[in-house]
């Protein structure tokens, strides 16, 4: 059986958001939250990667497992890997990068994940949701995604495109920030330099596509709200103690 880590990247320093990691819904901070859902999957060992000592205790206080990583790195998948060589955990087969702002996000969907990257043997795997409203399309802070056949439940299609907008539909779907790399692959992206277009974009994700690092994408069942912005947060806080 393959081994899976989840490892979920954290930080207060966010552009739109400062802080938001510690914001609390239903008495418990949004990256206890992430780190609750992940252990509820299981699928294997979380840790949270953080660069901030507050996010640290945080998560240690409310039972989950955490590590102190530097606050250099550019992208999330530098965290994540410096937490990986800093765990003890060893034997490890997938990574999975689970964002820390997506306190929503559908257990079954990580699980789904995981388990199509074992049958396909893919290098790294992501999801994305049906696009519902064509409006969305043109919304920058939604990341679009599109693959190279339709999506759908069994499939596992490779990803073509990463973008903020497009004015196309077919084969185009919202993207879910969550990533399953295989070990061997996710150790070959670090070493990649960020490319003209992952910077240009602010899309960390066209770094693989740009280097023929393929990515595979699988049907989400329900596309999350993300935590990007203070309105972001007021929506899902009141959904979420609703559902309390």
């Amino acid at each position: 059986m393959m081994k899976t880590l989840i490892i979920i990247p954290s930080r207060m320093s966010a552009l739109r958001l400062p802080g938001k990691p510690l914001l609390k819904i239903n008495g418990l901070s949004i990256i206890s939250h992430v780190s609750k859902k992940a252990e509820e999957a299981n699928i294997g060992d979380v840790i949270v990667a953080a660069e901030d000592q507050e996010i640290i205790d945080d998560v240690k206080s409310n039972g989950f497992n955490a590590i102190l990583t530097s606050n250099k790195h550019k992208t999330g998948t530098d965290r994540i890997y410096e937490a990986l060589k800093k765990s003890n955990i060893r034997d490890v087969d997938l990574i999975m990068n689970l964002q820390g702002d997506e306190p929503a996000i559908d257990i079954d969907d990580i699980i789904k994940l995981k388990d199509k990257m074992v049958k396909k043997k893919s290098n790294l795997g992501t999801l994305a949701a049906i696009i519902k409203d064509n409006k969305n399309l043109k919304n920058e802070n939604i990341v679009k995604v599109i693959t190279e056949k339709s999506l759908e439940e069994k499939h596992f299609p490779r990803a073509i495109s990463f973008a903020r907008k497009y004015e196309q539909i077919d084969n185009i779907y919202h993207h879910i920030g969550i990533y399953c790399y295989s070990k061997d692959c996710l150790e070959k992206f670090v070493q990649l330099n960020q490319s003209k277009n992952e910077i240009e974009n602010r899309l960390e994700q066209l770094r693989a596509l740009d280097n023929n690092i393929d990515i595979n994408v699988s049907l989400a069942m329900s596309c999350p709200i993300g935590v990007d912005t203070k309105e972001d947060y007021l929506a899902l806080k009141k959904i979420m103690e609703y559902k309390n």
